[in-house]
């Protein structure tokens, strides 16, 4: 992790530089003498450029809280001493400072020693306004590293990392994936059609296996600078960000924010009593109260310092109930649960309302960007983090890259609040009312009122509440959700799904195996829904990367999707046409976008019976050149010629993806 740090102990009369440190007459509270220990320090180096010039320095090492700084060839705004002794802050302007090592020397007081870190300062590969963040252009293929494919020469351990078994016969341990593995089918991605990849956190996540049981989802943060080595390195990571760049893919960031692992760093030596959300000792029972819970785990008892010297003690997890943060009507102890509790005992909560909590975790989001190059980041449990703390971390990346995108998981079901955090700076939201209303209208009759894709009608006349519709990011499953197909393989039912996802006013998003037909519930465990790839690994004993190693229905499936991406890439009339719905009509749902004299109708017969288009419904649709009207169109995915002078039978469930000629 710290190769790029050059540490070095001299005596202090070299530089006259430092001589200040001769006059300090501070007792040390160590007992060692001689040089300041460092350890580390976060970001391991920075860039120069950035319109905010300011730069958060954390240093660690023991002891070092009392050290005298001095830096040479920046200004240092201010020094912050947390109450552990083994943090020290420092925060430099690097306003007008040039690309290269910073010094940057460490004194402990009472000594003629110091110790010397040439920190590194790079130039930016591009300005800001250069980076380009995803749009409603794109369709983002969200994966799991752990279960999408292993490359070559993939360790069986990684030395230094906590207890953990690659298992692949157990839903919930570690399978083995990783980013060696997802470069190797880039083509893949490109063969399929989508335009953007979404990889589920890829950072360290070191915290050891319990039982059957492990980290390998990546949302338990333990080293915010550091790909997690189960996965690949930094290097290994940005060299596949490269390469998808290279073939025309864009690679989306998942960050956590609102909690870390508990194997951070930060929880065995807290840097400030206020560094973590806890809740203050409520009265319990062993077996716990509401959300007040009794953590006696031996994982707690390795950490006491934020749970109580003997090991255990009480923290308060949260509800899981977003309404509270928007509720004009909300109670402070509501509220409080939502925001300030625990996502889980194992996840701690970081407390936003710290400045310098958040100064760590924005400027981290920043160093990714600039080092290996992402294009854009989904910020998990959005609504879980402090509102105030996600509004600065915004303005500030909008700040630095106004052409950048970040989408925000907020995971409630209804357009209004939705779309609030939209209206308080969060550009780009994830579309739960679009999941849930399609997962309930799948297995529905269509009727005339409210049942079937009625259910889908009613949640897009709220898009009114929407800044931007286009900027909303609309799925029909992933890695939290019950598959689409559930237990079943119903292609007819997920084609209807696809043909709406990738028409209508959204930033679409697919889950891995999507195009294969995989399928999955969480009744048994999340991992059933979180499958391996099929030809991912070896001994597999097919390879669905390939159409040889695809049965016909996987293969049937692949190729509509395929088209159906393929044709909606640059596609004008996607992208930018206004949209038209029809209130379902005898079990028939009509979408259309218009864009100029192009017109693309999206049909769903949403019955399980043969149904028709009656066209005569529809005309406005047809005319698209004033007194002229088109009365011929084709099928996107599968290339039928549909004869519109006249009504067009349906058959069950079908879906049709008409362009007009």
């Amino acid at each position: 992790m710290n190769k790029k740090l050059f540490l070095y102990a001299l005596p202090l009369s070299l530089l006259s530089l430092f001589t200040a440190c001769q006059r300090s007459n501070k007792v040390f509270r160590t007992e060692a003498n001689g040089a300041v220990e460092i350890t580390r320090i976060d970001p391991t180096d920075w860039y120069v450029g950035l319109k905010d010039p300011s730069l958060q320095l954390m240093v660690y090492g023991p002891g070092i809280r009392e050290a005298e700084v001095y830096v040479d060839g920046a200004k240092l705004d201010s020094i912050v001493r947390l109450d552990s002794p083994n943090y020290l802050l420092l925060y430099l302007n690097l306003k007008g400072v040039k690309a290269g090592e910073l010094p940057i020397a460490f004194c402990r007081p009472g000594t003629e020693d110091k110790t010397i870190v040439k920190y590194q300062l790079k130039q930016r590969e591009m300005a800001g306004e250069d980076r380009q963040g995803f749009t409603n252009a794109d369709v983002l293929y969200m994966l799991m590293p752990d279960r999408f494919a292993q490359g070559p020469n993939h360790p069986a351990q990684v030395a230094g990392m906590n207890a953990y078994v690659e298992d692949r016969s157990a839903p919930s341990l570690r399978h083995g994936g990783d980013l060696e593995g997802i470069r190797q089918h880039l083509d893949y991605f490109t063969e399929l059609g989508v335009t953007a990849l979404w990889f589920t956190p890829v950072l360290e996540n070191n915290s050891p296996d319990d039982h059957d049981f492990s980290t390998y989802h990546g949302y338990a943060t333990t080293d915010y600078y550091r790909v997690d080595p189960r996965f690949g390195s930094n290097e290994q990571y940005r060299q596949l960000i490269d390469e998808a760049h290279q073939r025309g893919l864009k690679v989306v960031m998942d960050m956590i924010f609102n909690h870390c692992g508990f194997e951070h760093p930060w929880i065995t030596d807290l840097p400030s009593k206020d560094w973590l959300n806890l809740s203050s000792p409520l009265p319990s029972s062993p077996k716990g109260e509401g959300n007040v819970l009794y953590v006696p785990s031996p994982r707690v008892s390795q950490h006491p310092s934020p749970l109580g010297e003997d090991g255990k003690g009480l923290f308060l997890q949260t509800s899981y109930k977003l309404t509270p943060v928007l509720d004009p009507y909300a109670s402070e102890v509501d509220l409080r649960e939502t925001v300030d509790g625990w996502f889980v005992p194992t996840m701690p909560d970081l407390n936003h309302r710290n400045p310098h909590v958040m100064n760590y975790l924005i400027q981290n989001s920043i160093w990714w960007i600039e080092t290996v190059g992402i294009d854009g980041i989904r910020m998990d449990t959005y609504p879980y983090a402090d509102a105030a703390g996600m509004a600065r971390w915004m303005a500030r990346l909008d700040k630095e890259y106004p052409n950048f995108n970040v989408v925000g998981e907020t995971w409630v079901t209804e357009p209004a609040y939705t779309a609030t955090w939209q209206r308080q700076g969060l550009k780009t939201v994830m579309d739960f009312s679009f999941f849930d209303k399609l997962a309930q209208a799948k297995n529905e009759e269509t009727d005339g009122w409210w049942n079937g894709y009625n259910r889908l009608y009613n949640s897009f006349v709220y898009d009114y509440l929407y800044e931007d519709p286009a900027r909303v990011m609309a799925f029909v499953d992933n890695h939290d959700t019950d598959r689409f197909l559930g237990k079943t393989q119903d292609a007819d039912r997920l084609k209807q799904a696809l043909a709406l996802l990738l028409t209508v006013q959204r930033i679409p998003q697919i889950y891995y195996g999507t195009e294969i037909l995989m399928n999955g519930t969480k009744e048994i465990t999340d991992g059933d829904v979180r499958c391996d790839f099929p030809g991912g690994f070896p001994g597999d004993e097919r390879d669905a990367f390939t159409a040889e190693g695809r049965t016909p229905a996987e293969q049937d499936m692949f190729q509509w999707l395929s088209r159906l991406l393929h044709w909606r890439q640059g596609n004008e009339t996607i992208i930018r046409g206004y949209m038209t719905q029809f209130c379902p009509w005898k079990g028939v749902y009509v979408i259309a976008r218009r864009w100029h004299r192009n017109t693309v109708i999206t049909v769903l017969n949403g019955t399980s019976e043969p149904a028709v288009l009656e066209v005569a419904r529809f005309a406005e649709l047809l005319d698209t050149q004033g007194s002229a009207s088109s009365t011929t169109a084709i099928d996107i995915p599968t290339g039928r010629t549909i004869d519109l002078s006249q009504d067009v039978p349906l058959a069950p469930r079908e879906a049709l993806v008409l362009e007009l000629q």
